[in-house]
């Protein structure tokens, strides 16, 4: 029944406990069987919003009262939002309205708690590649490395964990890359300089990092798909890589790279110029003349049939040398030699882009993991938080949430809650930005003080600072020295923020 399901979910996010929390989701799941826990996965994970289903907040007001008994089964509700979604064409949203009026009438107000959740995408109970993904392992029997793994080829939640309880290890090991289908993104460490990277990795392969939109393109034959980070297909608005790929010498190709729009210097534009032309779903061909994408590839993890996501990462660029020009690859070099990684760095600045990344030679393509294979380098120090709660303005910021207070995951570090508070800022906040982050901050509070408003951990944004100090006011006893708001990362979700671990090998082992 829905009814157990959303009991669990709100269990699991009362608990602070990361351990707890996932031995709490494996009983549960178990206790549903192989049957209906794999659409309980699909509902938990978020996958269900991401079937497009068309609902957001504004949908969701005056729906009907709920229901006084449940009697909503999890797959029957899974076939329901499927109906939802396929809604499409002329009366679309009437329909849609009747069918979502239909379901919520049916809920308890357990299961419509749960429903909201699932269609705006604020869930607690954490991420499939984080808590849920052990959860599932636990629940069947199985490594969580298997789980992740087959996550991060197939991508559909439901799927793994049907796999998992259905058919164990064995059923997980069958699944692999497939072109056409995108997998999740090998993701970089931090450190605070290249001659500190060099110190973990050396000899490395240094790369330019450029801040565009991070793009993987799979062809099979004349057919292109190119994705987002998050996975999104965006093949349709940026014509000009598709062509770019249409070019390579390849019959089937999966690379990884970032698409930036550059100006007629051939220096980077602003990122917001950047992600608007990529998510803009206006005139493709009238943007492209407007504001050209520029492809550059840093990774092939398919060629021509043979799979290399395992294989060392020098062998991938090799690969990808032979089959792209050096127009489309990002400039790179291998060197052991701090001075030469600084003046390497130092180009990159020069070039207008943000830093460098370093990466191990021999290390696989660790596909939706932050690794020790790869290290981002930039010259102001940066980390991805989420805010945790606001406080309210003052002066000419008054009626807007603006000191925000910031935190890390703890990444499982034992004696550590799950989201590690590491400071405050208001500073790097412009007027447009106030009344956007107090919108969306309200959207998602959950509780109040007499200054400060509690909200969801859930919007990640990109934090300036110019160091790390000891502090016993916080949890980890570290806090961030002048802190500054960069950006808000509508692209990252809150399990992709950065980790205690990460800040602490940043402060230089403090």
């Amino acid at each position: 029944m829905l009814e157990r399901v959303a009991r669990m979910s709100q269990a699991a996010a009362a608990e602070p406990g990361r351990t707890a929390k996932i031995a709490l989701l494996a009983d549960g799941l178990r206790g549903l069987g192989p049957v209906e826990a794999p659409a309980a996965v699909a509902l938990l994970s978020g996958e269900a919003r991401r079937m497009r289903i068309g609902v957001g907040h504004a949908a969701l007001r005056d729906l009907p009262p709920p229901a006084r008994t449940a009697g909503l089964g999890v797959l029957e509700t899974e076939e329901l939002l499927g109906r939802i979604a396929a809604v499409h064409g002329r009366g679309a949203q009437a329909e849609r309205r009747r069918l979502l009026d239909g379901l919520f009438g049916r809920a308890t107000g357990d299961e419509q708690r749960l429903l909201r959740g699932v269609l705006v995408g604020e869930l607690r109970q954490g991420a499939l590649d984080g808590v849920l993904a052990e959860a599932v392992a636990k629940a069947a029997g199985v490594p969580a490395d298997a789980v992740r793994r087959a996550l991060m080829f197939r991508g559909s939640a439901r799927a793994v964990a049907a796999a998992a309880l259905e058919g164990g290890a064995a059923a997980l090991g069958a699944f692999g890359l497939e072109v056409g289908r995108p997998v999740r993104p090998m993701l970089a460490a931090a450190a605070p300089g290249v001659a500190e990277a060099l110190a973990r990795i050396a000899p490395a392969a240094l790369e330019w990092k450029l801040d565009g939109i991070r793009i993987q393109v799979h062809r099979d034959g004349p057919e292109v798909a190119v994705f987002t980070r998050g996975l999104d297909d965006i093949t349709a608005r940026v014509p000009e890589i598709v062509a770019a790929a249409r070019g390579l010498p390849v019959r089937t190709a999966v690379l990884d790279g970032e698409a930036i729009a550059l100006g007629p210097d051939g220096r980077p534009r602003p990122f917001q110029v950047t992600a608007a032309r990529t998510a803009s779903r206006q005139d493709p061909e009238r943007l492209r003349a407007e504001v050209p994408l520029h492809p550059y590839v840093f990774d092939l993890l398919h060629l021509d049939g043979e799979d290399l996501v395992d294989a060392p990462g020098e062998r991938r660029w090799g690969a990808l040398a032979g089959v792209a020009d050096a127009s489309l690859r990002v400039p790179r070099t291998v060197t052991a030699d701090p001075a030469a990684a600084a003046d390497f760095l130092a180009d990159a600045l020069a070039a207008g882009h943000e830093g460098v990344l370093v990466k191990d030679p021999a290390a696989p393509y660790a596909a939706g993991r932050r690794g020790a294979g790869w290290i981002k380098v930039k010259p102001h120090h940066t980390l991805d938080l989420v805010v945790l709660a606001a406080e309210w303005g003052s002066g000419r910021r008054r009626g807007f949430l603006s000191n925000l207070h910031l935190g890390a995951r703890s990444g499982g570090e034992p004696g550590l809650p799950e989201w590690v508070m590491l400071g405050k800022t208001f500073k790097g906040l412009t007027d447009e930005l106030l009344a956007w982050q107090t919108g969306e901050l309200l959207a998602r509070e959950t509780g109040r003080g007499a200054y400060e408003v509690r909200v969801r951990p859930e919007l990640v944004v990109e934090i300036a600072f110019d160091g790390i100090q000891r502090s016993p006011r916080y949890p980890a006893g570290l806090a961030l020295r002048f802190a500054r708001v960069v950006r808000y990362r509508p692209d990252k979700t809150a399990a992709e923020a950065d980790t205690v671990a990460a800040v602490r090998a940043l402060g230089r082992g403090l």
